[in-house]
C-alpha cells in the first residue's frame, strides 16, 4: 500500500479553492458592471422582449352612503392607438390585403372619427394617421429603421366605453386587433356622483392611478382595491391563445354612515354663514347619539379666489384650544368629584379677578360683570371667572387630580379613527421640571386650562364628549363605515363600539343635561334653539387662537367660534358641533356657530318628519263631514265626490241648541241628513257657516242679509231660535 502524500493532496485542494474564488470574484464583478455601467443598455433590451404574461387589474370597490347611494365608483376610460407594424412582414398576402383595405377605407375611417370627435375634421384625422403610418422608427436592437409607429395615439383624450364601442365598428378598425393594429390602454377613473360632497372624508385617488390619496379611500384601500390577476399568452400553430392563470378579484364595497341629505344640508349651512361673517374656515359634524354614526362631516376653507371648498379634514386633524365648550368638561369633573353642586355660589365681582398675577375677565366685564352666581348660572352665561375660580380653588393644591378627572370623563380619549390624519387630544399632566416652555406647568396653567386654553383638542373629540352626555354617559367611538359588501352580500359588519360605559355618575350626567338645556333656553346659546319646535341643549365657545407664528397679539385677533350640543334635548337623537374661524370682531360662538347649529338641527328634524296623511289625522274627529244648512245641491255634490251615500229627507232638526244641518255619519253606507230649519220658521244658528250658504238660506226664508268681514260667521244680529217674519234684516259678522 502506498503512503498517503499529504503535501500533494493539500496543494491540489488549495489550487481548486483559488480557482473557484477567482471565478466567484469574476461573477460578482460582472454582475456589478451589469447593474451599474450597463444598466441602461439591459433595461432597453428588457423592454424589447415580448411579454408572455399580463397583469389583470381588478375593479375598485364602491363607496356607498348609509342608504346605499353611490358616493364613489370606478369607471373605465380608454386611450386608443394604432400599431402600424402589427402584421409580420413575412406574411405578404395579409400585408398586401391590409394595405389595400387601408387605402380603400381611410376616408371612411376619418369621416367616422370626425363624427365621433367633431373637434377635429376628417382631413385633420387623415393627415394625423398618415403621419403615424409613415413615421420612421429606429430599432437599436437590429440597427435598422422601419416605417410606421407602433403606438400612435388616435385621439389625445380618454374616451368612455360607449365611444370605444363606436370606434371599434369603424371601417378598417373592425378588421380586428392583430390585423388593423388597433389597441388601447384601459384606465380606471374614480367618479363621485355627488361631486365634492364630503370629499375629504370619502377620499380620492391620484389622477390616472389606482393609488389612494386620503380619506376612506386610503384607510380602506386594501378592501377596495381587490386582488390583481394574471393572464398568459401561448403561441400554438401560429395562433396566440390567451389563458387566465389567476382571475382578478374585484374589490369589495364599503357602506359609510354618511347621510347624503344631511351632508348637503350641513355644507350649505356652514358655507352660508362663512360668507355672511367673512370666515376663513368652517367645520361641522353631525353624529347619531346612540350609535356614534357620523352622518355628516364638513371641512370648508376659503381659497385664494375667495371660494370655499374642502381641502383638509380639519374636523379630525385641527387641534386647537377649544375655548368655552371645554368648561362643561371642567364642571363635569367638579360635579362628579362632589367638590361642588349647582347651588354653590361664586363671587365673580365686577367681571375681573386676579388669578395668580394675571387678570381673568368675563366677556361682560365692561358692563359690571355677573356679581354672585351659582355653578349652573356660570355655565349658562359662560363665566370665565366662575369656572376658573371653582377649579383653581378646589384643585389648585392638587392639579393632577383635575387632569386625571379629565382623562376619566373621556375628553382626552384617543378615538383611533379609521381615517388617516386624525390627531388625538393633548391635555398635559402637571410638570414643573421640564425645560420645554410649552409643557411647563405654572400657577396660571390650571385656571386657564379650565376655560379651554392650554389644551389641544380636535372638534371630533369635543363632539364625542358631548355625545356621551346626550347618551346618558355612554361614550361611543365615532363610526364612519358600517359594513363591507361584496356582490350585494354583507361580508363584514362594523358594530357600534363603546369606548367608555359611563364617563360620570348618572346623577352628574342628568344635572349636566339640565344645565345644557338652560344654556340654550336662558343663556348665551339662545340662537341655537330659537323658534324650534323641539328642545336643544348645548354650549357656546369663543376663543382667541394663535396666528401662523404661534402668537396671539401680532395684529388683528383671530377667533375660534364653536357650539356643541344635541337635539332634541328631551330625547337626544343627534349631536352636533359647529366651529368657525374668523379674524376680527364681531365674534360670537352663540351668535354665529349657534346659528349654523340651529339651521342644521331644523333641517334634519324637518327631514325626519313623517309626511303621511295617516299621521296628520285626528283620531277623535268625524271621518264624515258635518253638513250644515245651506245649498243642499252643493252639499250633496261634495258628499258624492267623497263616496258618501246619502238617504232620507231634508228637514229641520236641532240638537243641544245647534241645528244639526246634516251631521252626516256613515252607517251601513247611508247618511241621515237633518231637515232644513226654515220649515220650522225659526232663526237657525249661522255660526261657522260660509257667506254663500248664509245668503242662500236666509233669502230663501225672506230675510235680508247684511254681511260684514270675510271668512266664516262669528255672530248674528237675530239670535238663534227667534221666530222669523218676511222683511226682517239680519246683520252677520264674518271673521
Amino acid at each position: 500500500m502506498s503512503k498517503f502524500e499529504k503535501k500533494k493532496v493539500m496543494l491540489r485542494y488549495f489550487s481548486i479553492a483559488v480557482v473557484l474564488t477567482l471565478i466567484c470574484l469574476a461573477v460578482v464583478v460582472k454582475a456589478g458592471v451589469i447593474m451599474t455601467a450597463d444598466k441602461g443598455y439591459w433595461d432597453k433590451v428588457a423592454k424589447r422582449q415580448k411579454r408572455d404574461s399580463l397583469l389583470l387589474k381588478p375593479t375598485r370597490g364602491n363607496i356607498l352612503s348609509s342608504d346605499g347611494q353611490l358616493m364613489a365608483s370606478s369607471l373605465p376610460e380608454y386611450k386608443i392607438y394604432f400599431d402600424f407594424q402589427s402584421i409580420d412582414k413575412r406574411d405578404t398576402a395579409l400585408l398586401h390585403k391590409m394595405d389595400t383595405l387601408w387605402h380603400d377605407k381611410l376616408d371612411s375611417l376619418c369621416l367616422g372619427l370626425h363624427e365621433l370627435f367633431p373637434e377635429r375634421t376628417a382631413e385633420e384625422f387623415k393627415r394625423h394617421l398618415q403621419e403615424g403610418r409613415q413615421k420612421p422608427v429606429y430599432s437599436k436592437a437590429t440597427g435598422k429603421t422601419t416605417t410606421g409607429s407602433r403606438h400612435w395615439l388616435i385621439w389625445p383624450r380618454r374616451i368612455d366605453y360607449n365611444k370605444l364601442c363606436a370606434v371599434k365598428q369603424l371601417p378598417y378598425i373592425n378588421a380586428g386587433r392583430f390585423k388593423s393594429g388597433f389597441h388601447l390602454d384601459t384606465l380606471n377613473i374614480r367618479v363621485r356622483p355627488f361631486g365634492s360632497l364630503a370629499q375629504r372624508t370619502v377620499g380620492d385617488l391620484y389622477f390616472g392611478k389606482d393609488t389612494a390619496r386620503f380619506g376612506l379611500e386610503l384607510s380602506f384601500d386594501s378592501i377596495l382595491r381587490g386582488t390583481t390577476g394574471l393572464k398568459r399568452y401561448q403561441k400554438v400553430l401560429n395562433k396566440t391563445i390567451e389563458q387566465v392563470v389567476a382571475p382578478a378579484i374585484d374589490g369589495a364595497d364599503i357602506v359609510t354612515t354618511i347621510d347624503v341629505e344631511m351632508q348637503d344640508l350641513a355644507e350649505r349651512a356652514v358655507v352660508d354663514e362663512l360668507k355672511e361673517i367673512g370666515g376663513e374656515m368652517g367645520v361641522a359634524i353631525v353624529m347619531e347619539v346612540k350609535t356614534g354614526d357620523v352622518k355628516a362631516i364638513v371641512n370648508m376653507e376659503r381659497g385664494t379666489d375667495g371660494t370655499y371648498a374642502e381641502r383638509v379634514n380639519r374636523a379630525i386633524s385641527y387641534r386647537c384650544e377649544p375655548g368655552s365648550v371645554f368648561k362643561v368638561a371642567s364642571f363635569l369633573v367638579a360635579l362628579d368629584d362632589g367638590v361642588v353642586d349647582t347651588s354653590y355660589v361664586i363671587h365673580t365681582g365686577c367681571g375681573i379677578l386676579d388669578m395668580h398675577g394675571r387678570a381673568m375677565k368675563d366677556h361682560n366685564w365692561r358692563r359690571g360683570g355677573y356679581q354672585d352666581i351659582n355653578v349652573a348660572r356660570a355655565l349658562e352665561v359662560s363665566s370665565n371667572i366662575g369656572v376658573s375660580h371653582v377649579i383653581d380653588h378646589f384643585y389648585g393644591s392638587n392639579p393632577t387630580r383635575y387632569v386625571e378627572g379629565l382623562y376619566r370623563i373621556g375628553i382626552h380619549e384617543d378615538l383611533k379613527l379609521p381615517i388617516v390624519g386624525y390627531q388625538p387630544p393633548v391635555i398635559r399632566m402637571p410638570d414643573t421640571k421640564t425645560t420645554n416652555r410649552a409643557l411647563y406647568w405654572s400657577k396660571t396653567t390650571l385656571p386657564w386650562m379650565s376655560i379651554g386654553y392650554e389644551t389641544q383638542i380636535a372638534p371630533i373629540n369635543t363632539l364625542a364628549f358631548y355625545n356621551a352626555i346626550a347618551n346618558d354617559g355612554k361614550m361611543m367611538r365615532p363610526r364612519f363605515v358600517k359594513s363591507v359588501m361584496k356582490e350585494g352580500q354583507v361580508i363584514r359588519v362594523f358594530e357600534p363600539e363603546v369606548i367608555k360605559q359611563q364617563i360620570a355618575k348618572p346623577k352628574t350626567i342628568e344635572t349636566m343635561q339640565t344645565i345644557l338645556e338652560h344654556v340654550v333656553s336662558q343663556g348665551l346659546g339662545r340662537k341655537a334653539g330659537k323658534g324650534l319646535p323641539f328642545k336643544v341643549a348645548g354650549k357656546t365657545g369663543t376663543a382667541q387662537v394663535a396666528d401662523q407664528y404661534g402668537g396671539y397679539h401680532s395684529g388683528v385677533t383671530r377667533y375660534w367660534l364653536s357650539f356643541a350640543g344635541y337635539f332634541p334635548a328631551d330625547n337626544p337623537r343627534y349631536s352636533c358641533i359647529v366651529c368657525l374661524k374668523k379674524t376680527g370682531l364681531p365674534a360670537s360662538g352663540g351668535g354665529m356657530s349657534g346659528v349654523v347649529f340651529h339651521n342644521i338641527a331644523e333641517g334634519i328634524m324637518a327631514h325626519n318628519v313623517k309626511m303621511r296623511v295617516e299621521d296628520a289625522r285626528d283620531s277623535l274627529s268625524l271621518l264624515v263631514p258635518e253638513v250644515k244648512s245651506g245649498n243642499l245641491l252643493a252639499a250633496d255634490y261634495v258628499l258624492s265626490c267623497l263616496d258618501v251615500k246619502t238617504s232620507g229627507g231634508w228637514g229641520g232638526s236641532y240638537s243641544e241648541g245647534n241645528p244639526v244641518w246634516g251631521h252626516a255619519t256613515r252607517q251601513a253606507d247611508d247618511v241621515a241628513l237633518a231637515k232644513t230649519p226654515d220649515e220650522a220658521g225659526l232663526m237657525p244658528d249661522l255660526t261657522d257657516m260660509g257667506a254663500r250658504d248664509v245668503v242662500f238660506m236666509l233669502e230663501k226664508m225672506g230675510v235680508r242679509v247684511k254681511l260684514t268681514g270675510t271668512g266664516r260667521v262669528k255672530s248674528q244680529s237675530i239670535p238663534y231660535g227667534r221666530p222669523l217674519q218676511p222683511g226682517m234684516t239680519c246683520e252677520v259678522t264674518l271673521k
